[in-house]
Parts: C-alpha cells; structure tokens; sequence
C-alpha cells in the first residue's frame, strides 16, 4: 500500500473512527464472554459445537487478537481478513438458516453481521489509513522482486 500524503483530515478522522468502531465490536463481544463464559459455553454447546468452555475462551482469546490488530494496525489487512472469516462463521454457526425456524429475529442478526463484514472487507482492501499503523514490516519475510 503506498501512503498519501495529501490525504485529507477527514478521510483520516474517518478511517480512525471506523477501526474503533471495529475494535469496540469485538471488546464488547470479549466482555461479554469473559463476564458469563458459563452462559457463552452454554450457547456454544446449544449449537452443537464439542468442548464449549475451551470454545468460548478461544473465542474471548481471538477477539482480544482481533482488536489489538484493529486498534494498533499491525497486520492490518491480515486481522480484518481473519474478523471477516470470523464474523461469517458467526453467522452461520449461530444465526444461519438452521436457525429461523418462525424467527424474524435470528433472519435478521444473521442479515446483520453481512453489513459488518462488507466493512471489514473493505478496511482489509484499503488499509488502516496511512501513518495510523504500527510499522511491523520488519517482520515479515522479504520477497524477491
């Protein structure tokens, strides 16, 4: 991604906005699990899913990654990527058709997180906005031209 250095302050202000709106998403969702991690390993197993309590805290764990990623920029495209990934597993795990049985509501959260990872996609494709990242290129293997 090149930087541009005439980019306007609010595209800039904009851009901030929208990477702590996706962090807050994801550090609601932590607290939430750590807070009642029985009631989150309890819907876990109500959706069928093995080991729920181990689950949960690997869900707690990867939300924590998620929004350390967002909020610092580091392996921005990467993290948003991997949210996206994660946000359409939740909507499928857990609010997908198998799921609307006569409920407009669960049709609805599922609808919902399509909104939230169209952002996210769109964040992964235009980076966390110039100089508002940790530099951690350092990092990562050099490839030959």
């Amino acid at each position: 991604m090149t930087t541009n250095l005439h980019t306007p302050a609010w595209a800039t202000v904009a851009v901030l906005v929208g990477r702590l709106i996706f962090a807050a998403v994801f550090l609601m969702a932590l607290a939430f699990k750590v807070v009642d991690i029985d009631g989150t390993a309890t819907y876990i197993a109500s959706a069928g899913f093995p080991v729920p309590k181990v689950l949960a805290w690997l869900a707690a764990l990867f939300e924590l990654a998620l929004a350390v990623g967002l909020l610092s920029g580091a392996f921005f495209a990467e993290t948003a990527l991997l949210a996206a990934a994660y946000v359409l597993f939740l909507a499928l795990a857990f609010h997908g058709p198998s799921h609307w049985s006569g409920s407009q509501a669960e049709f609805g959260f599922f609808i919902d997180h399509f909104t939230f990872i169209a952002g996210l996609l769109f964040a992964a494709a235009h980076g966390p906005g110039g100089q508002l990242a940790l530099n951690f290129r350092y990092l990562r293997t050099p490839t030959k031209a």
